[in-house]
């Protein structure tokens, strides 16, 4: 399971986040390989637009039940907390399940998606049909989150890039059957979206099912209680909710740009590109929960430098013929908006050096099952976005999408900040409270013992 205090290599570093960089990276090609398959059909911008608005909705429903892999991961270490979880997700479910039914099959979800996505009339049969399949997607993504901690915690993460390969593999392959059967809706969009995900968590839950198998059994040392899931899990669902909003908020405040189309569409897709790059070290908080109790010098050497790799890749697509050539061979952007889009990307850079950092300070919070002081980090990055948007956009509204990039850098700064001074101040309480008894407080102690005796 895992290495013994102290021995832990950089190789095997390297073998535990490699994999785990590549299944995030892969993971972006799904939305690909819908998109492009969806832009083959019958009046494909309806098809896209309807199946995006059912996609965006999805992805704030989905939230609460991405946080289950790293809730087993940290939580899970026996059976009976193995179960624990699962009923635990079974309440959650059952909640995101009866609300989603209710945006499907009721017309509550059709004032949403004109009142909140401005979705036109004709569009909202379309929606809920591609919504109600999608739904679906909500049970194997719960199921396959806490098989795939399971599988983080035995350092087996190879089998999370095998099932996103598999996961691809199926979605090609349906998609293939699609055009050529020649039917191509919004609804297929999120058929292919279930199937995929249907045959990763097959894989995850496979895996991870011969790994609960070696659990004790009856371990009466676990303390693991309902209301510890909740304190872990809760803050995290409220952590990666604020980032989620975040995005939206910046392009309301870009709508006030003087260039509206080009600052909008510059901004998306140089944090689209951001994400890509970033994509591959979303699980560095996964280091710290798996190895820093045994080597702590060696996790933070390894981290710092693999921090850097992102900013190094940014810098040289903004500063070299090759992003030109990206942003108009493999992006598909024009001239201008290939040009407007590095300017963006360039203040995206301090954003890429601050992310990896922030995140393996999050896993420390994790690790200390703290979860609750992520929220504070997080809060401090979105005021900080929504306090620089309306000063940039107000004093330099001719900077267009620069002024979400600098937003959001700042914001991860801010972010950085004030996780650090929470880990540090956390550092020192575990430090004072788990040294041994210095000399002075010896003789105060034995002193008022003496005195409470006479």
């Amino acid at each position: 399971m895992s290495t013994l205090s102290g021995q832990v290599s950089y190789k095997q570093l390297s073998a535990f986040f490699i994999p785990l960089g590549i299944s995030a990276s892969l993971t972006a090609i799904t939305h690909v390989i819908i998109n492009g398959t969806l832009a083959r059909g019958e009046n494909a911008a309806f098809i896209i637009a309807c199946y995006a608005v059912a996609f965006a909705l999805f992805g704030i429903i989905e939230r609460p039940i991405i946080v289950f892999r790293q809730t087993s991961s940290a939580l899970v270490k026996d059976l009976k907390s193995f179960k624990l979880l699962n009923l635990f997700l079974l309440y959650v479910m059952l909640g995101i399940m009866i609300f989603s039914w209710m945006m499907a099959f009721s017309p509550f979800g059709d004032w949403i998606y004109v009142q909140f996505f401005h979705a036109d009339p004709d569009m909202v049969h379309t929606i809920s049909q591609a919504f109600k399949v999608i739904t679906l997607v909500l049970v194997f993504s719960g199921i396959r989150g806490i098989y795939q901690g399971i599988i983080i915690n035995h350092l087996e993460t190879k089998w999370l890039t095998i099932g996103v390969i598999a996961r691809l593999v199926t979605m090609f392959a349906c998609a293939y059957l699609f055009v050529a059967l020649d039917y191509v809706t919004s609804t297929v969009g999120s058929i292919i979206f279930l199937a995929g995900m249907m045959i990763e968590c097959v894989i995850s839950v496979w895996k991870g099912h011969f790994l609960v198998k070696d659990y004790p059994k009856n371990d009466k040392s676990t303390t693991l209680r309902k209301k510890d899931i909740a304190k872990f899990y809760t803050p995290l669902v409220f952590y990666f909710l604020i980032q989620t909003i975040m995005i939206p908020i910046i392009y309301i405040f870009l709508a006030k740009t003087e260039q509206l189309q080009m600052g909008i569409a510059s901004f998306a897709l140089a944090f689209s590109i951001t994400n890509m790059i970033l994509s591959f070290f979303m699980y560095t908080h996964q280091i710290v929960m798996q190895f820093y109790q045994k080597n702590k010098k060696r996790v933070v050497k390894f981290t710092l430098t693999i921090s850097f790799i992102p900013s190094l890749v940014l810098i040289l697509l903004c500063y070299s013929p090759l992003g030109l050539w990206f942003m108009q061979g493999v992006m598909g952007a024009d001239a201008v908006l290939a040009t407007t889009t590095l300017g963006v990307l360039k203040f995206f850079i301090l954003k890429t050096l601050v992310f990896p950092i922030v995140d393996f300070l999050n896993g420390f919070l994790m690790l200390q099952r703290r979860t609750s002081l992520m929220v504070i980090s997080q809060i401090a990055n979105l005021a900080i976005v929504i306090g620089s948007l309306i000063l940039l956009v107000h004093f330099y509204p001719h900077w267009n999408g620069i002024n979400g990039a600098i937003a959001a850098s700042l914001g991860e700064l801010a972010g950085l900040i004030v996780v650090s001074w929470i880990v540090l101040k956390l550092s020192r309480h575990n430090h004072e409270h788990s040294s041994p008894m210095t000399l002075k407080a010896l003789i105060s102690r034995k002193k008022y013992l003496k005195d409470s005796i006479s």
